[in-house]
């Protein structure tokens, strides 16, 4: 038995089961439960998975993207344990998890599509030109009601205390973190338990909306794990209270939508923060890299908002950017600089819906990074005031031009995959297409 399984169940002796996780295109979790006694062997060989389960879309449906899930007759990939990653799983006793990554069977060669994977060659990327980027995330999320309305719109959260539906939100309401304490606790418990480095938690604008912060990583892989986990732990809690946890970025109309922000830095060969304003270079290389990221921000927009709700958030006046601007200290901007200095100096970037799968974006974020400090791009002035009052038209803000920029995309390739942009596009139009089959009550109730 390996020295880790080992270890975790004599210190987890009530562990019954195990369940290999791995984290799909949309950024959904999928995986397989065996019990205690098939865990040693899986720890030694891995397990059959279906191949394609990388590539389906929200529904779990393949599109046969470049040959893959159909004309390949879906064989078996190998998942193995990703080692470090063994934990409990609070909110279902005797269960426990490990993170997996999906090979070849017959080679053993890492699958290239594979979230995880395409995040992990960015970074090696990144690692050979001798830089070691620095990676946080933000999640906003919604409590809502088990229940749903006739038409299958969610209803607001009860408050635990009242019962009452919340009908606003209280930004940064220290009671209403109160009212919320007993599930915010068995979160950060279970994040605890599980190695997910969280941090603060506010409550946001929207009526049972909040954000949890993560730790800053030096390993972006870890990063976007955390980000990932943080959102089944959250899901997961949520339902043991009696709610639900959605990461859907405009659940209702009339409140703010959920955005996933990423805060980025990047370390030199001598461990230092390149970005560190007291450098002689520091700025311009933040500059470069902002840049880097305005130039790519058309080609990722399919990644950062990855299906048609997300581009509801995208609105002029919303602190969701509508820009390639950045700035110092401004939530309008697309790329904002926080109040900062020295080792903490960094880039957070605003782009991206909750929904959006962490190991991508983050994948395309630091692809912009080092694209712009390559080529010594320059961002141009920082904007000053409300960088949101008009929208840019050249950013592709629907899901049809999104989509276009991405297949045409000429930088990010070189970072996530020569076919990684084409065979992300292919899943996500067949996705779009099956949506836009359905005839929504609107459509009935204005044109018929």
């Amino acid at each position: 038995m390996p020295d880790e399984l080992a270890r975790f169940l004599e210190a987890h002796p009530q562990t019954t089961h195990l369940d290999a996780v791995l984290f799909d295109l949309c950024g959904n979790a999928y995986g397989k439960r065996m019990p205690r006694a098939h865990m040693a062997k899986f720890f030694a060989v891995g397990s059959p998975i279906c191949a394609a389960m990388s590539l389906v879309d929200v529904q779990g449906n393949t599109a046969d993207p470049m040959g893959y899930g159909f004309s390949d007759g879906d064989p078996d990939a190998t998942v193995m344990p990703v080692t470090g990653t063994l934990a409990p799983v609070p909110w279902n006793i005797g269960i426990a998890q490990v993170l997996c990554t999906p090979a070849s069977a017959s080679s053993g060669e890492p699958f290239w599509y594979d979230p995880r994977i395409v995040l992990s060659r960015t970074v090696s990327i990144l690692h050979e030109a001798g830089l070691r980027p620095v990676v946080a995330a933000e999640l906003e999320f919604y409590l809502i009601d088990q229940r749903r309305c006739d038409n299958g719109a969610p209803l607001p959260v009860k408050s635990p205390e009242t019962g009452i539906a919340e009908a606003a939100g209280k930004v940064l309401s220290l009671a209403k973190l109160d009212e919320y304490q007993p599930f915010i606790s068995a979160v950060e418990a279970a994040c605890a338990a599980q190695g997910i480095p969280s941090s603060t938690i506010i409550s946001e604008y929207g009526a049972g909306q909040f954000e949890v912060n993560l730790e800053h990583r030096d390993d972006p892989v870890k990063a976007a794990d955390d980000a990932c986990l943080l959102r089944r732990v959250i899901q997961s809690v949520a339902r043991q209270f009696g709610m639900e946890a959605t990461f859907m970025s405009k659940p209702f109309p009339d409140m703010a939508g959920s955005g996933l922000h990423v805060h980025a830095s990047m370390l030199g060969a001598d461990g230092r923060n390149l970005f560190d304003d007291r450098r002689p270079d520091g700025q311009a290389m933040l500059s470069h890299a902002v840049a880097g990221l305005q130039a790519t921000m058309a080609e990722a927009m399919a990644i950062f908002a990855p299906n048609l709700n997300v581009f509801r958030r995208f609105a002029a006046n919303n602190f969701t950017p509508v820009t390639k601007d950045w700035g110092e200290n401004n939530r309008s901007v697309a790329f904002r600089v926080p109040v900062s200095s020295g080792a903490s100096r960094r880039i957070e970037h605003r782009a991206s819906g909750a929904e959006a799968n962490p190991y991508l974006v983050i994948a395309a974020v630091l692809a912009g990074m080092h694209h712009g400090i390559e080529n010594r791009l320059d961002p141009g002035p920082m904007h000053t005031g409300n960088a949101g009052a008009e929208i840019d038209p050249d950013l592709p803000l629907t899901p049809w031009d999104s989509l276009r920029a991405l297949r045409a995309a000429t930088i990010l390739p070189h970072w996530l995959g020569a076919n990684y942009p084409a065979i992300y596009a292919s899943v996500k139009e067949a996705e779009l297409a099956a949506f836009m089959g359905a005839i929504s009550r609107r459509e009935y109730e204005w044109y018929l």
